[in-house]
C-alpha cells in the first residue's frame, strides 16, 4: 500500500491504473477506522483494480469546532488496518492541501439536506459536499463506497452526484455492529464504560419499535423510540424521524411508501451518536 498526500501524485496512480483498462474505488474516511470502514473497503477491493482511502478530517462540515477538535486521529493504527485487507493507496492531503483557498461553493442539494441533521446541524452537508466532490475530483473513481449507519449522508451524496453531473456510481453498504448490536463508530471511542452500556439503549430500542410498529401507527412508534431512549439515565434524543427512504420525508402512515427507515440522534454525555432502522423496503 502507498500513502500518497499530495493530489497530484494521486492523480499520476490512477491515471497509470485507467490506462490499463483498470477500475478505481473510493472510500471516503475521516480516519478513526474500525471494522465498518474496513467492510467498505473489502468490497471496494473485490470490486475494482484500485482501492483508494481517503483519510482526511475535513473541517467545512464540522459545525461544531468543539467536536472537530475532539474528533479521533490515529493515522499510523489506520494504515495498519487499511494494509491488511489490501487497501492499494492510502490518500492521506493536508488541509492545505484540499483546500488551498476557501471553498465558498453552495450546493443546492434539495429537501434531504434540509431535514433532520441538516436542520440540527446547519452547513454540514454542505461541507460534505464540498469535501466529496473535490475528491471525487482528485481520484475519478469509477465507484465510491458509503455506509449506511450515515443514511442520509449518502441521499445527499447522490443529489451532489447529479447536480455536478458525475459519472461516479454510489455503492451504499449495509450498517456493520458490534455483536451486542451498537453501531460501528469512530465516536464510539469517546464513551465511557458506563456510557458504552447506557449507548446499547439506542438499536435496542430500534430493533424492539419494527415489532412494535407492527400493531401501533407512526406517531404511536415515534413516540414510543423517544420515549424509551430518553428513560435511560445519560441519554438525550436530539431527534427521531420516521421518513420516506428515498426523499427522507416524514410519513404519516406505513403504507405511504414502500420504504421507510427511522433515523435517530441521540446524546450519550458530550458524544452524539446516530443510528438507523429500516421497518420495510
Amino acid at each position: 500500500m502507498e500513502i500518497i498526500t499530495k493530489i497530484a501524485d494521486l492523480q499520476r496512480k490512477i491515471v497509470a491504473v485507467k490506462a490499463n483498462g483498470g477500475k478505481v474505488g473510493l472510500v471516503p474516511t475521516m480516519g478513526a477506522l474500525h471494522n465498518g470502514h474496513l467492510q467498505l473497503v473489502r468490497r471496494c477491493v473485490a470490486e475494482n483494480d484500485c482501492c483508494v482511502v481517503s483519510i482526511f478530517v475535513n473541517p467545512t462540515q464540522f459545525n461544531d469546532k468543539n467536536d472537530l477538535l475532539h474528533y479521533p486521529r490515529t493515522l499510523e493504527a489506520d494504515c495498519e488496518l487499511l494494509r491488511s485487507v489490501g487497501c492499494t493507496i492510502a490518500f492521506v492531503p493536508s488541509v492545505e492541501e484540499m483546500y488551498p483557498e476557501e471553498d465558498t461553493r453552495v450546493f443546492e442539494l434539495g429537501p434531504v439536506a434540509e431535514v433532520m441533521e441538516g436542520k440540527y446541524r446547519p452547513g454540514h452537508f454542505n461541507g460534505v459536499a464540498q469535501i466529496v466532490s473535490k475528491l471525487f475530483y482528485a481520484v475519478t473513481p469509477d465507484r465510491a463506497y458509503f455506509g449506511e449507519k450515515d443514511f442520509q449522508q449518502i441521499a445527499v451524496i447522490r443529489s451532489m452526484v447529479k447536480l455536478i453531473n458525475s459519472p461516479v456510481e454510489i455503492v451504499d453498504c449495509p450498517i456493520v455492529r458490534e455483536e451486542d448490536g451498537l453501531a460501528l463508530s469512530s465516536r464510539n471511542r469517546r464513551l465511557t464504560p458506563e456510557q458504552r452500556k447506557n449507548a446499547l439503549n439506542i438499536s435496542a430500542t430500534l430493533f424492539k419499535s419494527r415489532t412494535f410498529a407492527q400493531n401501533h401507527t407512526v406517531a404511536e412508534t415515534l413516540a414510543f423510540v423517544v420515549d424509551t431512549i430518553n428513560a435511560v439515565d445519560g441519554l438525550e434524543v436530539e431527534y427521531y424521524e420516521i421518513v420516506d427512504g428515498r426523499t427522507l420525508l416524514p410519513v404519516e402512515s406505513w403504507d405511504q411508501t414502500d420504504y421507510v427507515v427511522g433515523c435517530v440522534t441521540v446524546y450519550c454525555g458530550e458524544v452524539r451518536l446516530i443510528d438507523n432502522v429500516i421497518y420495510h423496503r
